[in-house]
């Protein structure tokens, strides 16, 4: 399988450390298997640090070798995903919130991030949260690489 990351500049090892904490699915390697969506993620990052050019990187992942790593899919937007979001998005602690390698899921977009600010402020309660997610279009996936074993997968073509 194929995937791709969207970034700012090329880099040569992946290093888990400068990736940023209280994300989707916690601190690590984001990628998707949508070659356009890491182009779009590249071009937002590029904007946001006002430096760089929109890249993407291609990795090579065997999916046999993944089974054998501990892997929690979302197959689309539900009550535990929403939890599992504000789970890792909540984090305080410096380190995972949680103790798998790899995560496949939605991704909590600027849409779906509102969709989380009304949750999280009591304005709507966790069913209606993920009924709402059910009405937005374009859903689109990712996949977090947060463990040097799952890391070690990732072969750069």
């Amino acid at each position: 399988m194929i995937l791709y990351h969207g970034t700012n500049m090329v880099f040569d090892n992946i290093d888990l450390a400068k990736s940023k904490p209280n994300k989707d699915f916690g601190q690590g390697f984001y990628l998707t298997a949508d070659y356009e969506q890491a182009l779009a993620m590249a071009r937002i990052k590029v904007e946001q640090l006002e430096f760089g050019e929109p890249l993407v990187l291609a990795y090579e992942v065997d999916e046999e070798l993944m089974k054998s790593l501990k892997i929690l899919h979302f197959k689309e937007y539900s009550e535990d995903w929403a939890k599992f979001i504000l789970l890792n998005r909540r984090n305080p602690a410096s380190g995972q919130a949680h103790d798998y390698d790899i995560v496949y899921g939605p991704i909590a977009d600027d849409r779906v991030g509102v969709q989380l600010w009304k949750y999280e402020n009591q304005s709507i309660d966790l069913h209606t949260l993920v009924n709402n997610l059910q009405y937005i279009k374009g859903m689109t996936f990712q996949y977090f690489f947060g463990t040097q074993e799952a890391i070690r997968l990732l072969h750069r073509k």
